[in-house]
This record gives structure tokens, C-alpha cells and sequence, in this order.
């Protein structure tokens, strides 16, 4: 028999750890956005963990941004950035304030308010699809820079919030290379540091890096 998830929201303190911490544990929960046009609730099936000046595939290695400067804030908060010219990713915060480190939402199994989910990924061919993929997740759940910044954490009314839902058996949590990443930050060797659920149909394919080139 399958527990029913735990809606106690996540405090700020599950965010306050390391981000290697933070990653693999986040499988499992639940993600709640709520928006004029109804609540979607996403079970979070893929993530990937980023560690600022310490890891050369963060958005932070370089240091402090405006871009960034969400991650470098107090825990629990949400990072999104936009990424090749047409989509959102969205983040949340962890690790001390100062520290930059964050995780990646990269998949989720839409659990409430697929119907509302599916006006948005119009091209999924069924609601595996609808969050498979850090970009298709933020399009099902209307995620742009508007929330970057958001409080997943704050006692009173949000956009954006983080329930404990059922955490994942470590038995059942998959490691490796990190989707899309150069150089030495894409090394699984080094960083692996994307973390699934084990044969669950809504994680994305893992695909390695491949440079763009410009057309002459």
C-alpha cells in the first residue's frame, strides 16, 4: 500500500545543508504552484546539484551576478533563469547564505491539476511528458524570472511551496553525470551529481554536452 504524501510544508532548515545533501532528498516531495488559474502539484522525480565557486557547471563559479544573486541569498528561495534565448529553469536555494549552491528541478510526475498542466505543454504526447525535463517543468507550472526570488519557505501565502510528500528509499536513488554540462563540471567522475528515481517514466534522458556553434 502506497502512503499518502505528507503536505507539512519543508522548513527553511532542510535547505540549510549542504547541496549534496539537499539534492537526492528532495525526490519524492511535492511541489505546489499556485497561480490565478489553479494549484499543479508536482512529485519530484529528477534534480541536479550545483555548488557554486566550488563547482565550474554553476551559474555561481565566476562569482556574484545580478543573474545569480538569488543564489547566493538565504535558503529556501527560488532561482529561475532563462536559458537559450527561450526557456525558463527553475531552482531552489541551499547551503548558507552567501554559499551559492542550488538544485536544479530537472523532472516531476504532475500528481494535482494535470488538466491545467496539459493547456501548457500542448505538444506532450501524454502526462508522463508534461514535466519531463527542467524547461517542460517550468512551462507546466508557469515558472518565469516573475518568481525568481519567490519564498518557497515563508509561512504565509506563495506561489511556490515545497511539501515533504514521501522521500525516496536511498535504494532507489540513481546517481551520475549531470545533463548538458561542459567540461569538467559534466565529468560523472568528478560531479555526479544528477539524482533520479529508478526506473520512474517521467525522468528525462541523460544527454552529454554538445557545443553550439555559430553559423558563419
Amino acid at each position: 500500500m502506497i502512503a499518502t504524501p505528507d503536505r507539512t510544508p519543508l522548513p527553511r532548515e532542510f535547505f540549510d545543508r549542504p547541496v549534496l545533501d539537499v539534492a537526492p532528498d528532495l525526490l519524492g516531495r511535492i511541489l505546489v504552484r499556485t497561480s490565478p488559474d489553479g494549484p499543479i502539484a508536482l512529485r519530484l522525480t529528477e534534480v541536479e546539484a550545483y555548488d557554486g565557486a566550488d563547482d565550474p557547471g554553476s551559474h555561481a563559479y565566476r562569482g556574484r551576478t545580478a543573474r545569480n544573486d538569488v543564489m547566493f541569498g538565504p535558503p529556501g528561495h527560488v532561482y529561475v533563469y532563462f536559458t537559450y534565448g527561450m526557456w525558463f529553469c527553475m531552482n531552489l536555494v541551499c547551503g548558507p547564505e552567501g554559499k551559492a549552491s542550488a538544485v536544479l528541478l530537472r523532472a516531476g510526475e504532475i500528481v494535482e491539476g494535470a488538466e491545467l498542466a496539459r493547456t501548457r505543454r500542448l505538444s506532450a504526447r501524454n502526462d508522463k511528458e508534461l514535466a519531463k525535463g527542467p524547461a517542460r517543468l517550468a512551462t507546466a507550472l508557469d515558472v518565469d524570472r516573475s518568481l525568481n526570488g519567490t519564498d518557497a519557505c515563508t509561512s504565509g501565502a506563495t506561489p511556490l511551496k515545497v511539501f515533504a510528500g514521501t522521500p525516496v528509499p536511498r535504494d532507489q536513488v540513481r546517481n551520475g553525470p549531470r545533463t548538458g554540462v561542459a567540461g569538467d563540471g559534466g565529468n560523472g567522475d568528478i560531479h555526479p551529481w544528477r539524482f533520479w528515481i529508478a526506473n520512474d517514466p517521467t525522468v528525462s534522458p541523460y544527454r552529454a554536452h554538445v557545443p553550439r556553434h555559430r553559423r558563419s
